[in-house]
């Protein structure tokens, strides 16, 4: 049973503080060798392909690091696994400001995609830990609103770092804030059970908390429930296998989402700079403000979609009513995107394409939640590893697919219209693979 609140200390929440500076970090890396396209192109003589290839090359990383690096947290755990995974990262950053030719940038940009594919999982596996339940989209909204936060800060101080000290100084101060972030979680982290500053009254809070999820036969799912059986307690495996794992539909309805609806946010990000710039003729330099407004506006679905999961908990909603009603809120936001192509004032088609952005934040926040709410923690780096695989992946054929709508109807209409509708679909495809969310079978 859930106690109250604790009275005492709140150290859960200056852990999610440190994975909210590791996600701000993570993006702030991903995002530089964009903005330095235009310098990077001139003085290395890139051509638009090779920049191309250079971008696949993290996106297709990516994808294989979202997936190993989700089972590397199962089997190193969060402890060592988060800071080994932002050490290389830090490192493959800061080896962009030794890079001259296509061939050493895209090497660089894959030891990138791979080396950060371990941040979420792990921040996701983190919150499993150190939250009980009903605080879990909370957690993971404010942390994961670290994406935008990072996406709002890399426009405007890179290019001022760049022209002050060089793109390659860039890269290397960049990759140094890693080295920060690693020492900080030294000296703060460790589990729940072991935590020295954790005071025992919030240890029972956040352990007591946690639902073990079981079932009733030892091999398959009860029927209509979450559908994790309790094979994996009684084996008392640290990680899971992934082939196993695709037994459990809470799994499949996982990844579906991931494959519908994840690449959308990697659409805005790569393509709306594209989008805005053509639409309403914009200069370089008159790119950035709209920008960093739809990252402003997207940085507070996280924490909205969290907020409203918890608090419907907290006010005695079932976790399968409260997820899904947020979850339902979040697509209908998204579905007025397909206007965007069709208005006429750059504000108003920032602020649509800004709702929309902010909703898949909070999409975000409680689909991660979903897992953790129907996975044991020790499977919930694995589970969310391969959904940032197929998402991610999934995304560099998106990508593929904007750049041949785009040559060939040279409109973006198609395009915001079925980003309108993916996360409606995953919904329902979501609902009638887990009729019911019940951790507590």
């Amino acid at each position: 049973m859930i106690t109250e609140r604790p009275r005492g200390k709140n150290f859960r929440w200056v852990v999610c503080g440190l994975l909210f500076f590791s996600v701000t970090i993570n993006y702030i890396d991903r995002q530089i060798i964009g903005l330095l396209k235009l310098p990077l192109s001139k003085e290395l003589g890139w051509s638009d392909t090779d920049y191309a290839n250079i971008a696949a090359g993290f996106q297709y990383a990516y994808a294989f690091g979202y997936l190993f690096g989700g089972r590397a947290m199962d089997w190193l755990g969060v402890k060592l696994g988060l800071p080994i995974s932002v050490f290389l990262w830090s490192l493959a950053c800061a080896a962009h400001g030794v890079m001259r030719s296509v061939t050493g940038f895209m090497g660089a940009r894959i030891a990138l995609g791979i080396s950060e594919g371990g941040n979420f999982p792990g921040a996701i596996k983190t919150v499993a830990e150190w939250f009980p339940a009903k605080e879990r989209a909370l957690a993971t909204g404010i942390f994961n609103s670290g994406t935008n936060i990072g996406a709002i800060v890399c426009p405007l101080a890179v290019p001022w770092m760049a022209t002050v000290w060089g793109w390659q100084a860039t890269f290397f101060l960049t990759g140094l804030l890693g080295l920060v972030w690693i020492g900080a979680w030294s000296l703060i982290y460790e589990v729940p059970e072991k935590h020295r500053h954790l005071s025992e009254e919030e240890r029972h809070y956040i352990l007591d908390g946690q639902p073990s999820v079981v079932s009733d036969t030892p091999d398959e799912p009860r029927p209509g429930t979450s559908g994790f059986g309790s094979a994996w307690a009684a084996t008392g495996r640290t990680f899971a296998e992934w082939i196993k794992l695709l037994r459990y539909r809470p799994v499949w309805a996982y990844l579906i989402a991931g494959i519908l609806a994840g690449p959308i946010w990697g659409f805005y990000l790569f393509f709306l700079p594209d989008f805005l710039q053509k639409r309403y003729h914009l200069k370089l330099t008159e790119i950035g403000p709209p920008i960093a407004v739809f990252y402003f506006l997207a940085s507070f679905g996280g924490v909205a979609g969290g907020w409203l999961s918890s608090k419907l908990i907290g006010r005695g909603w079932s976790i399968n009513a409260a997820r899904k009603t947020s979850l339902l809120i979040c697509a209908i936001c998204v579905v007025p995107v397909f206007l965007a192509p069709y208005m006429t004032n750059l504000w108003l088609t920032v602020v649509i394409v800004g709702v929309a952005g902010s909703a898949h934040q909070g999409w975000s926040a409680n689909l991660y939640s979903f897992v953790s709410d129907t996975m044991r923690k020790q499977t919930v780096g694995s589970v969310v590893g391969m959904g940032g695989f197929v998402s991610y992946f999934t995304g560099g054929v998106v990508a593929q697919l904007v750049g041949y709508l785009l040559r060939t109807t040279g409109s973006y209409g198609s395009i915001f219209a079925g980003a309108s509708l993916m996360y409606v679909i995953s919904l329902t495809a979501l609902h009638l693979l887990v009729p019911k969310i019940e951790p507590h079978a």
